[in-house]
């Protein structure tokens, strides 16, 4: 029996010039490229499922941030799932699904050091781009170690019907939390955060005054605010902050297509007061967490205990719609893009 063909061709968006602002379409281009056979070391993956995250607006821009800008004419990069096709690296075999870090295309020629073998047997294949992946442990590394989280202690999480916020509160009430709170930006997703994510209180940001609706829904201040986004959020947070109160900054989505620097709280000597601290995190410092990470929230996963939505958008010609889409908070949950 003759092995299937390996594909020859295969689509990948490149980045043309860097978005001032929002970015648009003519930034982008979704072209056809040569797929080379994987050399000594490396294997071929068909990806089936690619993520689309906030912080690859930065990469989008020049400036020098804590990770390199995506380079102009080439391929973008992002988390992927798939299936390896061809293999020249001992340990990795047609067949198995991996774990990696080029998507934004339908082939991937990975190096197999950086491919990490993931069961599909046990959870979904797109879990691991989401809930048992980076916005899973990012939520879990911000909320217990940034965040420095203990029992008892009252959460207010910003951006939370998100891949990270949904599991940051989750989190926090499978460990004991007094009380969470919630905002997002539409009714549907503040009664998702209350009626599947068992929130304790949540507010549609959109609705009125961010500081009026958290002291509303967190009467008795907050210990621990998790931001996602930034701007009033923060603002609102310090100002309901208690006593040796915590905030753990894992991205500001409000400002990231700002071509002006946005405003900064206007209330920070309030953490004089409560001797409150604000550290902000990457997830790439903490990823000697993830054994930890997998082995406590795996089991809540499979269970059912942790809940998690994904937002499916077909098609690797919707990539660049699907990740405008994180950035306009269309997806609930992790967004995802199944090719």
């Amino acid at each position: 029996m003759t092995a299937p063909a390996l594909p020859t061709t295969g689509r990948e968006w490149h980045l043309l010039s860097r978005p001032v602002g929002w970015p648009k379409p003519e930034d982008f281009a979704l072209v056809e490229t040569e797929v080379p056979a994987p050399a000594e070391g490396q294997v071929l993956v068909r990806n089936a499922y690619l993520s689309v995250d906030p912080y690859m607006r930065g990469r989008m821009s020049a400036a020098k941030s804590y990770v390199a800008p995506f380079e102009l004419g080439k391929v973008m990069q992002g988390g992927a799932v798939g299936e390896v096709v061809a293999s020249n690296a001992d340990g990795i075999s047609p067949g198995d699904h991996v774990l990696h870090f080029f998507g934004w295309r339908e082939y991937a020629v990975v190096d197999a050091k950086n491919a990490v073998k993931v069961d599909p047997e046990a959870a979904p294949l797109s879990a691991y781009l989401g809930v048992l992946g980076m916005t899973g442990l990012t939520a879990y590394a911000g909320l217990l170690r940034t965040a420095s989280f203990k029992e008892g202690d009252s959460v207010f999480v910003s951006g939370a019907a998100g891949a990270v916020g949904s599991q940051v509160g989750q989190l926090a009430k499978l460990k004991g939390a007094s009380r969470v709170i919630g905002s997002a930006g539409s009714d549907e997703k503040v009664r998702l955060l209350l009626d599947e994510y068992g929130f304790d209180a949540a507010f549609n940001y959109k609705s009125g005054p961010v500081s009026e609706q958290l002291r509303a829904a967190a009467p008795d201040g907050v210990d621990v605010y998790f931001d996602n986004v930034g701007g009033d959020h923060l603002e609102a947070a310090i100002g309901s902050l208690n006593r040796d109160g915590r905030i753990a900054v894992c991205g500001m989505i409000s400002v990231y297509n700002n071509t002006e620097p946005a405003p900064g709280p206007r209330n920070l000597a309030r953490l004089i007061q409560t001797r409150g601290r604000i550290e902000g995190f990457l997830v790439g410092d903490h990823y000697d967490l993830q054994p930890r990470f997998v082995q406590e929230v795996g089991p809540w996963v499979r269970s059912g205990e942790l809940k998690y939505r994904e937002t499916v958008v077909e098609g690797i010609e919707n990539n660049l719609e699907a990740f405008l889409g994180v950035l306009r908070g269309d997806n609930t949950g992790k967004m995802i893009v199944k090719l």
